[in-house]
């Protein structure tokens, strides 16, 4: 790549910040009011913004420390923990990609339900049937070779930026202390609990906004100084923190906690519908639909190429390999869409709020981010391409340890609930992995792994028992 092409820190920024902003700082506000007050809000970005930015710092190190592993976070877990856990992380994050677009997809056609009342909350019968519609084509589309188009990502650039700036000055303008201090602690609603359960409550939200973080390392090679890259990532997830911080924190001021947690998502738009009349809902409302639509296309194409870079290390099965004419890897496309249209179809039946999605999308993803963290300790601990850098290599380990410790404390903030349904979707994917390490005349489980396998079955048979009798619900 020529100099001229190569990618100067403000283009970096932007792409860091474009990873990170989906769907979910439009219902931010609901949310987080639904089970925290907000000063257990407060002390949960706090606990964030530690917790993330050493998270950022962690991929970044491991982007220069082991520039050979580039097929994406499970293969940290697989050189760091062996290739079950590695497969499991790759799975898992697969997952928590689908799983994310049929929550966007709800998203989507729960905006439109502001527009047209039949999609209502977008999971009902004609939302899901709309969602259905439009995942099929967006799949065809992909097949296509339409993956990030220059006026896609500017339309859906505007359409976030704008639309968060507007709404956090006109919110900041009428903010009120009296309303934000209301209960100030949650006390006085006791289906909150303590201020720990409050602040639990919301940390599944808050990796959820932030996960992307994780691909600013893509860019490296990209950038015209190495260096830039970890200013980029820095400086996008505290650009990214501070809008997330003050579409959450402003909105306590303009409606008390209750109100903001009956609203409807994207509950961005109702509070600016409230502070300025309908004309603030609308303008909130499209400038979602056009970002969630261009998200829906470039997170499509992610899930296809999360099962088709697996497929390439022998991760997974061959049959992921298989690209088209066009360069799309088909096979792994249909799979992905395939498991999205029929937790579409789940959702319909069972009633699954966005919120929901989220929550499962997002613990899915916690245990790839534990196996990265877990590595990165390993690898300070073992000095492993640190010779001669004692000092950098002790700042390294600080760094992994505190996300580490995050990691751990975001798998207690889950909650058996999620954790179990997480077990639910990890323990077929054995199933995958068997084939894929049959397919090479692999070992299949270490004994080991046959130990960790054989705890992902039982709670998966816990999490079934617990839905079949209505312990459980999704």
């Amino acid at each position: 790549m020529s100099d001229n092409n190569k990618l100067k820190l403000g283009a970096l920024i932007a792409l860091v910040v474009g990873s990170m902003i989906g769907g979910g700082i439009f219902s931010i506000p609901q949310n987080m009011a639904s089970g925290a007050g907000a000063g257990a809000i407060l002390i949960g970005w706090a606990i964030t913004a530690v917790g993330m930015l050493m998270l950022a710092f962690v991929f970044q190190n491991l982007a220069n420390r082991k520039p050979d592993l580039d097929n994406g976070v499970y293969a940290y877990a697989k050189a760091g923990f062996g290739n079950y856990l590695g497969f499991s992380s790759a799975w898992g994050y697969w997952i928590s990609a689908w799983i994310g677009n049929v929550s966007y997809l709800v998203l989507l056609f729960g905006t439109l339900g502001y527009f047209f009342p039949a999609f209502g909350e977008g999971n009902t019968v004609p939302a899901i049937i709309c969602a259905s519609i439009l995942l099929w084509l967006t799949h065809f589309l992909v097949l296509r070779g339409i993956k990030e188009a220059a006026f896609i990502n500017l339309i859906t650039t505007i359409a976030k930026v704008v639309p968060l700036l507007t709404f956090i000055v006109l919110v900041g303008l009428a903010f009120k202390a009296d309303i934000f201090n209301t209960d100030f602690w949650g006390t006085a609603d006791a289906n909150l609990g303590s201020v720990m359960n409050q602040v639990k409550s919301m940390m599944l939200v808050t990796v959820w906004v932030f996960i992307g973080i994780e691909g600013a390392s893509v860019y490296s090679a990209r950038a015209e100084k190495r260096s830039d890259v970890g200013k980029a990532t820095v400086l996008g997830f505290l650009g990214v923190l501070a809008l997330l911080v003050l579409v959450n924190v402003l909105s306590l001021g303009v409606m008390s906690r209750p109100e903001l947690a009956g609203l409807k998502n994207p509950s961005m738009a109702y509070v600016l519908e409230h502070v300025v009349g309908s004309w603030g809902a609308a303008f909130i409302s499209i400038g979602l639909i056009v970002s969630l639509a261009g998200a829906l296309l470039s997170w499509t194409l992610l899930c296809g190429e999360i099962l088709n870079s697996a497929a390439k290390d022998h991760t997974m099965p061959n049959f992921f390999l298989q690209e088209n004419k066009n360069g799309v890897p088909a096979n792994a496309l249909w799979v992905s869409n395939g498991a999205i249209q029929l937790f579409l179809i789940i959702t319909l039946f069972s009633s699954s709020s966005y919120l929901q999605l989220l929550y499962l999308a997002t613990s899915m993803i916690l245990m790839p981010y534990f196996f990265a963290t877990a590595y990165a300790v390993k690898l300070a601990i073992s000095g492993e391409g640190y010779e001669g850098q004692a000092g950098q290599k002790n700042r390294d380990l600080v760094i992994a340890i505190i996300a580490t410790i995050y990691s751990v404390w975001l798998l207690y903030a889950a909650g058996a609930k999620y954790l179990l349904l997480s077990a639910l979707l990890y323990a077929p994917g054995a199933i995958v992995y068997y084939l894929a390490r049959r397919e090479n005349n692999k070992q299949v489980f270490t004994n080991v792994e046959k130990i960790i396998f054989a705890l992902a079955v039982i709670g998966a048979i816990v999490a079934a028992i617990g839905l079949a009798t209505g312990k459980l619900t999704l």
